[in-house]
């Protein structure tokens, strides 16, 4: 039998060797357009702060206004003792928001997710012999790939379709028609986190439609950003209110603490209220980001500026990097991937970048394909023009001295 510290040992010393060892990088101060990495001001350009809420002074006195009125914890799951009447009206601002019946919290999207597909897919409810089927683009995020994992091989099929490819869901779903599947179900992510590009939601769901399939979306990286009020990829794509299950973070847009939700009708979430057990044994999430991120969601519909002011900063830098001669993926996304090949050029860039007051991460495979490794731009409304100029110049100056546009 292999010794277990001897294996790991041979793993990690493999990714040292091939550049592909994930080394973190501390923060000494609050995520914001501009932060402290040992001692020194740097852009930062790879967090999922699009919104700048992480550190907006309106969700911070919240999320302190929530432990002074609700205290630090809750101490229990939600169906004990650990479901606050702030838990119940945040659920109904997101389902408000959405344009969904109703929502149910999670600690984060990945428990949403896995929740989602194996408390469906794994409960007889009532049947004794069944069979499912799950579509799933083939970039969708390892949350709904993880999720899926947890249905049960001898009741649930798992298929995979082109990335975007409508044309080939409809073909599997043709070639299934005549199958006698309990549950048919369409997964997407709304925004692929590595390439930032849109699903094409107006389509799927007419798909949807037309073959009587449920269409799950993880909108994780659209909610705060995608459509003109921030309401997501369904809004950008004209089917608001039209998707039947939303799930999404907290973590991210809206305001970056932690947290996620599962939103549809009524009756789905109330099922999910009795089976999901991501829910049932994990605790309530805390009072502070209930607060703070009920504080983010009054921002956004408030004040439709900050959208406006990150799609301008998305443009903005999106023209000027590409005009440094880097190779980016089309989009509108403030996901901005900028393409160098191989692992070691995206390492060896993002420190060189941090050096010169940039802070970006590389990712490469497993990430993504191998061959296609990236620097993932991800832009804020928090960022000024010069905090972005700032960035472009050190694109500017370490891409000339590496040689890499």
């Amino acid at each position: 039998m292999a010794d277990m510290l001897e294996l790991v040992g041979r793993e990690l010393r493999q990714l040292e060797a091939t550049q592909t060892f994930k080394i973190e990088v501390p923060l000494g101060s609050a995520q914001d357009a501009v932060v402290r990495v040992n001692g020194r001001k740097v852009v930062m350009l790879a967090s999922n702060n699009y919104l700048g809420l992480s550190n907006h002074p309106e969700v911070r006195s919240a999320a302190i206004r929530g432990i002074r009125e609700y205290g630090y914890g809750v101490a229990s799951v939600r169906f004990i003792c650990g479901t606050q009447d702030i838990h119940l009206k945040l659920e109904k601002k997101i389902a408000k928001f959405l344009g969904m019946e109703d929502a149910i919290l999670f600690s984060s999207c990945w428990a949403a997710n896995e929740a989602f597909f194996a408390s469906l897919t794994n409960e007889k409810m009532g049947m004794e012999a069944y069979r499912d089927v799950i579509y799933s683009d083939r970039l969708n995020h390892a949350s709904i790939i993880d999720g899926q994992r947890l249905c049960r091989a001898e009741t649930c099929d798992r298929k995979i379709y082109r990335h975007g490819d409508v044309d080939d869901l409809v073909r599997q779903l043709e070639e299934d028609r005549g199958k006698d599947y309990r549950l048919r179900i369409i997964a997407t992510d709304g925004v692929f986190s590595m390439e930032g590009d849109l699903a094409p939601l107006d389509s799927l769901a007419g798909v949807a439609r037309e073959f009587g399939a449920t269409l799950f979306v993880d909108d994780s990286h659209g909610v705060g950003v995608c459509g003109r009020g921030g309401r997501g990829t369904p809004e950008a794509k004209g089917v608001h209110g039209r998707i039947d299950v939303l799930t999404g973070t907290l973590g991210k847009a809206i305001g970056g603490a932690a947290g996620g939700y599962i939103s549809g009708r009524k009756d789905l979430v109330s099922f999910m209220r009795q089976k999901a057990r991501t829910y049932i044994f994990s605790n309530s999430l805390p009072p502070s980001i209930v607060f703070g991120a009920t504080s983010a969601f009054n921002l956004l519909t408030r004040d439709r500026s900050i959208v406006a002011r990150l799609r301008r900063n998305t443009a903005y830098f999106r023209k000027e990097i590409a005009t440094l001669g880097y190779a980016i993926l089309a989009g509108d996304h403030p996901i901005v991937p900028i393409m160098l090949g191989e692992a070691a050029a995206a390492q060896e860039m993002s420190r060189e970048l941090l050096k010169a007051g940039v802070y970006i991460r590389g990712l490469w495979f497993p990430v993504v394909p191998k061959g296609e490794a990236r620097l993932r731009a991800q832009i804020s409304a928090a960022l000024s023009l010069k905090d972005i100029d700032r960035a472009l110049g050190a694109f500017e100056k370490v891409g000339r001295r590496m040689n890499v546009r």
